[in-house]
């Protein structure tokens, strides 16, 4: 009888790992990351022994500059990994996209765009909170935020800026950024000026997340450089 149910345990253990497992949550096997670990160890052991070397041969300066070094690379690491410093770097979390009002939208986008290599064009007051950026081949990328309430981006005026005199500037790209999911009319007025890319809050998730703009995917991803 107690044979019976510890084998009733173990078939309700499998079960339960199996059922973890299938879901991603019950983490790696073992032999899923031995070989990591074996690396570990050994580029571990590696340092070790090459303190020791560095030791005997040069004295304790050389060894205490290497640990010194590593210190300093490891407060570095853990302080760009903090909020502000992340965000300064356009990197958002979905909930840090989702706290921010429009400026902060805008600001968090200018960012993102300066991290794929963008240069942020200043804009005049009535012009915002739309964005303007050039890329290194002088490419000109107008970018309009596109909360629930306002109107679809045809029924909009379209952004002219006359440059010294000369004629209206046409850009050469535009995104419409949405955190939330365009309509289908959005989409075939997209389709329709073929320059114009659509983010919405999945694609600007993992934009913010540190996909780089060009590879946003076929439907929203900006031509890259």
């Amino acid at each position: 009888m107690a044979e019976a149910g510890e084998r009733s345990r173990r078939v309700l253990r499998r079960q339960a790992v199996s059922e973890l497992r299938a879901r991603g949550r019950y983490g790696p096997r073992l032999r899923e990351v031995l070989f990591a670990l074996v690396l570990l160890v050994l580029l571990g052991s590696a340092g070790v022994v090459g303190l020791a070397l560095a030791f005997r041969v040069y004295g304790p300066a050389v060894p205490a500059a290497v640990l010194a070094a590593l210190v300093v690379s490891a407060v570095a690491a853990r302080l760009l990994r903090r909020p502000l410093a992340r965000r300064r770097r356009g990197l958002y979390t979905p909930h840090e996209l989702a706290e921010l009002d429009v400026p902060g939208l805008a600001l968090a986008v200018a960012r993102m765009l300066r991290r794929d290599g963008w240069r942020v064009l200043p804009l005049p007051e009535q012009d915002r909170p739309r964005l303007a950026a050039r890329d290194a081949q002088g490419r000109l990328l107008v970018v309009a935020f596109r909360p629930v309430a306002e109107p679809l981006p045809d029924e909009e005026p379209a952004w002219r800026r006359r440059a010294r005199g000369h004629g209206p500037v046409v850009p050469d790209l535009r995104l419409v950024v949405h955190r939330g999911t365009f309509a289908e009319r959005d989409v075939r007025w997209a389709a329709r000026h073929g320059h114009v890319h659509l983010i919405d809050g999945a694609r600007l998730a993992r934009w913010a997340g540190g996909t780089p703009l060009h590879r946003l995917g076929d439907e929203a991803g900006v031509p890259g450089p």
